[in-house]
């Protein structure tokens, strides 16, 4: 794929393989990795991620593997991985042959570690969870050693071999790392490398008992493939340290990998926390992961984003060393800069009131002509049957309108789209006082393209009632309200926006009831939507995608 024009500029991490390009310190490669955990369902801050790795190694000719960290069976599942691999295809990037998994080395995983405990580097220690915090120690007082930590090297190769054996409860021992109880960093007071876990494995099934954590397949796993750069969130700054050292006491990878920190993404209106994001699906307040509400990769592609939007986000947003928080506006601009000159411009009723033009024959129907986007001459043009009963938008008549409005009203005129000039000659209501139907006259003389010089100021959409097709459209809103969900003591499920899905009855015209699954249009005066996988021949179902307003244009300004 080409290289998108955000990501051919430099950046610090960049600048820093151009360093290491130029000491000749990995001859020339750059090889890069993406390694999601198969724990829930990617969303936009690893859609950064992605094309961060994906896009530098493309800069530099390079590659980049994408490998699952499937360390904690616990919490795993196909289904996710499935996904992710689903979400990095549809982004548009391609690990070709290099699809890896952290459990393709647990054999060699389990061999360093008893390198590690052959060299006096790592021990069996018998404390429980509780007891291991307890002598952590804290931020500003160092930890105590355990008990446990100067065992001779047979008895902890021999416990750690019945560990792997499944002679031990799940709990009762683990394998830690013989660093520094005293350091200031606390990741390096003897961490756990192995605990004891009988839980199916998605790939390995019962075959292992005992898992390796993510801090010490992580550092050798990118060894063992060849990766020159590891970049991470920032979050795994303090972690850095121990990836060190997982590398330089077993010194068998030289030159080895560098981790790189950069800012996660962070976008207002929305959680990225994936447990947070289960937390949602599994409480109901939304259909699934792929609920069009979610900041999932695969909901945004239900919603009907572009991977060109978001990677046209991804670049803009840029790479820093300092988290921050981006505007969801700039994500929903990026969708109308992609779609502007791609999506027809087609016409929906939404909220439908009948319009009867009473001098208009009955027995007659015509088609008009329409261009399908005037950006883009390409998608051609189309025609619209227009007849006697039409449709409008409910909110394109006002029967006592305020100043400035220049849509229907009783006796006044407005253009129909494409069409002639209507003037609302009567207003029909219910028994309970609602409108119901409104009766017009269209001027034959100014139908659109005839050359006709009378003006209205008001121009509405419509669909003609014969030909119309009934369609379900749903207008999705921020999941939440607020700019930042967990701002303060609140439950973030507690605040959920009731009104983040309304869904229509609509009507839509005929080249409308023909849309696919995936297809993308503007209805205009509307926004953009996207034709939903519920959708069925003659049925379709519309998600909006975004509204036509740019905030972030006016932001900019």
């Amino acid at each position: 794929m080409s290289i998108p024009e955000h990501h051919v500029g430099s950046n610090f991490i960049h600048d820093i393989i151009d360093k290491d390009n130029a000491s000749g310190k990995y001859g020339q490669r750059v090889h890069t990795r993406f390694p999601p955990e198969p724990n829930g369902y990617l969303h936009i801050g690893h859609a950064k991620s992605i094309c961060l790795n994906f896009g530098t190694a493309l800069k530099y000719g390079g590659k980049c593997n994408l490998r699952f960290d499937d360390t904690n069976p616990s919490k795993e599942e196909t289904e996710y991985v499935e996904s992710i691999q689903d979400d990095v295809r549809w982004l548009g990037f391609d690990w070709e042959d290099r699809l890896f998994y952290a459990s393709d080395y647990f054999g060699k995983l389990y061999d360093y570690a008893v390198q590690l405990i052959k060299a006096g580097h790592a021990y069996v220690c018998d404390l429980s969870a509780d007891e291991m915090r307890q002598y952590r120690g804290t931020l500003t007082e160092p930890g105590k050693e355990s008990p446990y930590r100067n065992r001779p090297v047979a008895e902890n190769l021999d416990l750690f071999a019945r560990m792997k054996n499944g002679e031990f409860p799940d709990g009762s021992r683990v394998l830690r790392a013989k660093i520094d109880m005293a350091s200031p960093n606390l990741n390096l007071r003897d961490p756990v490398l192995y605990r004891i876990m009988r839980a199916h494995h998605h790939r390995t099934g019962d075959e292992w008992c005992i898992y390796p954590m993510y801090d010490y397949a992580h550092p050798l796993s990118d060894a063992y493939e060849g990766v020159t750069h590891s970049i991470c969130t920032l979050e795994f700054e303090a972690h850095r340290p121990l990836y060190d050292w997982c590398l330089d006491v077993l010194g068998a990878f030289q030159p080895r990998p560098v981790q790189i920190e950069f800012a996660r993404l962070n976008v207002t209106y929305t959680v990225m926390s994936k447990r947070k994001l289960r937390a949602l699906v599994e409480n109901g307040r939304v259909a699934g992961w792929d609920d069009p509400r979610m900041p999932t990769i695969s909901g945004l592609r239900r919603r009907g984003y572009t991977p060109e939007a978001i990677r046209d986000f991804c670049g803009r947003i840029g790479v820093a060393k300092a988290d921050s928080v981006v505007d969801y506006a700039l994500l929903e601009h990026c969708v109308r800069e992609d779609l502007s000159p791609k999506a027809p411009r087609l016409m929906a009723v939404l909220r439908p009131l009948k319009v009867v033009l009473t001098n208009y024959p009955e027995d007659k129907t015509e088609d008009l002509p329409a261009e399908n986007n005037p950006e883009n001459e390409a998608l051609g043009a189309r025609v619209m049957p227009f007849g006697r009963v039409l449709y409008i938008e409910r909110d394109d008549f006002m029967e006592n309108p305020p100043p400035k409005y220049f849509r229907l009203t009783p006796g006044g005129e407005v253009r129909l789209k494409n069409a002639y000039i209507i003037k609302c000659e009567e207003v029909v209501k219910d028994a309970a006082g609602d409108i119901v139907e409104l009766r017009c006259t269209y001027d034959p003389e100014t139908k659109s393209g005839s050359g006709s010089t009378r003006k209205v100021k008001g121009t509405v959409h419509w669909v003609s009632a014969a030909c119309a097709v009934p369609a379900e459209v749903r207008l999705y809103d921020h999941l939440f309200p607020l700019e930042d969900p967990e701002a303060g003591d609140e439950d973030f499920l507690s605040r959920v926006n009731p009104d983040s899905l309304i869904t229509l009855a609509a009507f839509v015209e005929p080249a409308l009831g023909a849309a696919n699954s995936g297809d993308r249009f503007q209805f205009i005066r509307h926004g953009y939507f996207h034709a939903d996988p519920d959708s069925a021949p003659g049925k379709p179902v519309f998600n909006r995608i975004v509204g036509l307003k740019d905030s972030w244009a006016k932001i900019q300004k």
